[in-house]
């Protein structure tokens, strides 16, 4: 692929920045080295299992409903994509340019690609993608976009009906899927795209196969065949063990294990893991689907700051995530839109004291909880039932938590339960994204919308929202992360601790995987939330 030289006044997010790529950590073990030949058919197929983050698709592998999106969606093909850096780079596009104030962006693509069934990609295959995700209302937000449009059979237009500069980001989440070849019902389960690797089988519940493209028009795949596997992380472990798979996604629990013949991989992220902190109080009114809103104690900002400066992020770490993590503050601090200015210290109990009973809060009865005007500071901290570390972590900040005299019960819910009771009540999520949209949807105070669990807290601040319009709005980027750091603090308020104490942040966490240790997979790109393993699978080989 070739690289991408910005022509307009806007640049990737992460070019000119001090983000660093993922901390990349082969701890490799001791073993005796498989007797196949690198060369043989054998060695040119890969087994992987995967499950813990994201796993087998609901909907099938249709980019328009979730499939690959920010990730490598190996059957399509994405207008750009991001190296290891977080550069900015071709796919199919060759260029692109940015007119009226952003609201017009024209984008050209190459005109060598096919998709596997043989037809040419043009532009109306471009256009079609992204106006069905569009109308459709798919995973990834595309209200801006008023249409797409084929200039000609390689230049596709895309109008906007607000001109958000971070539009190129869903130039890079989107595979492209053909018009000739699509239908929502029957696409997913039988994709067609023209991506590095072909669509071969699906065993619902158990796998999937796939195969080189032999007519990509990029790097040729070093693996012919890649299998992966669905099973949950245990019993991905134990197929590892058994020499079943190459490769196997693994909990952090299991980082330090050693197994012959393989080798145990640590990948740095960007995903973090913050509580939810609902801002109003519970009046007894219910949201537009009928869910409860708004907790009387989390609604208090003395409770919601002495959790922040009061819980020690890296005994969260150790406990909870066994080292596997680094240190979360504002949720962004990675990148080039987090405010370092909005990182303070923490784990010191004394001030986490000091700010609850400056704010009325005092364990009056000796039970160890405090209380104020007759409410006890207790609250539920719901996680999703089957997410093992988010499990840890809020089992872990309750134990932090009592010691500051706060009283918090924690119960894992499936997803259904949790997004009708995250408007009422505190929840252990997961975001990382190099698109800073993210944010803008966290706490800009109109992009409320309980059916897409957009600014779930109802935060409401209009100091924060100025910043986050002209963040998304500016065509220059430096400008717009300016405004976006802002939004976490400005020196007066903002959405981190330092202002409004939104949500408590903790870690970002690591991808743990373990693998053959003759497989090389490169030079991993930035870890999303969810992951990116297969990002730099064209670098995959057999060392």
């Amino acid at each position: 692929m070739a690289a991408f030289a910005v022509i307009n006044s806007m640049s990737s997010p992460a070019a000119d920045s001090e983000f660093i790529g993922p901390d990349f950590r082969a701890a490799g073990e001791t073993g005796s080295q498989g007797s196949e030949e690198l060369n043989s058919p054998a060695s040119e197929e890969l087994v992987v299992a995967v499950g813990t983050h994201g796993g087998e698709p609901e909907t099938g592998f249709n980019p328009i409903t979730g499939w690959g999106n920010s990730r490598e969606p190996l059957v399509q093909s994405t207008l750009f994509k991001r190296d290891s850096k977080a550069n900015l780079i071709n796919d199919l596009a060759t260029d692109y340019t940015v007119i009226d104030d952003g609201l017009k962006w024209t984008v050209t693509i190459r005109d060598d690609v096919k998709f596997h069934d043989g037809e040419p990609l043009t532009a109306k295959d471009v256009a079609f993608t992204f106006n069905t995700a569009a109308n459709t209302g798919g995973s990834i937000d595309l209200s801006m976009l008023e249409k797409a449009t084929a200039t000609d059979d390689y230049t596709v237009e895309f109008e906007l009906n607000d001109p958000q500069s971070t539009f190129i980001n869903k130039l890079v989440a989107l595979g492209i899927v053909p018009e000739h070849a699509y239908s929502a019902e029957t696409y997913g389960s039988n994709p067609i795209g023209s991506g590095p690797y072909k669509f071969v089988q699906w065993d619902k519940g158990q796998q999937v196969i796939f195969e080189a493209n032999q007519d990509y028009y990029g790097q040729e795949p070093y693996f012919k065949k890649l299998t992966m596997l669905f099973m949950g992380s245990d019993s991905a472990f134990a197929a590892a063990k058994a020499g079943q798979v190459d490769l196997a996604e693994i909990p952090a629990s299991y980082a330090n294990q050693e197994v012959d013949g393989m080798k145990i991989v640590s990948l740095d992220s960007i995903d973090a893991r913050g509580i939810s902190f609902p801002m109003n109080p519970n009046t007894g009114k219910k949201n537009e689907n009928g869910y409860a809103t708004g907790n009387n104690v989390t609604s208090d900002p003395a409770i919601r700051k002495a959790l922040n400066i009061g819980i020690d992020r890296q005994a969260l770490i150790k406990g909870a995530l066994n080292g596997q993590g680094k240190e979360e503050f504002t949720g962004v601090d990675k990148l080039p839109w987090g405010n370092k200015e909005a990182i303070f210290e923490d784990g010191n109990i004394e001030e986490a004291k000091k700010i609850l009973t400056e704010g009325g809060w005092a364990d009056t009865d000796g039970d160890g909880i405090v209380e104020k005007n007759g409410l006890k500071a207790e609250f539920t901290l719901l996680y999703p039932a089957n997410a093992q570390e988010r499990q840890a972590l809020a089992v872990s900040v309750g134990e932090e938590a009592k010691k500051l005299g706060i009283n918090i019960k924690v119960e894992g819910k499936s997803w259904d339960e949790i997004y009708s009771l995250c408007y009422s009540t505190p929840n252990v999520w997961g975001y990382g994204s190099l698109d800073p949209t993210d944010v803008y949807l966290r706490y800009y105070s109109k992009s409320y919308d309980p059916s897409t669990r957009n600014n779930v807290i109802m935060y409401n601040n209009s100091a924060v929202d100025n910043y986050l319009r002209t963040a998304i709005t500016s065509p220059d980027q430096e400008t717009a992360n300016k405004n976006w750091q802002l939004a976490a603090w400005d020196g007066t308020t903002g959405f981190s601790e330092k202002g409004d104490a939104s949500w408590m942040w903790m870690a970002t966490i690591n991808y743990v995987y373990i693998m053959d240790e003759d497989l090389d997979i490169g030079t991993p790109k930035i870890q999303p939330h969810g992951a990116d393993i297969f990002g730099s699978i064209l670098e995959w080989k057999r060392a």
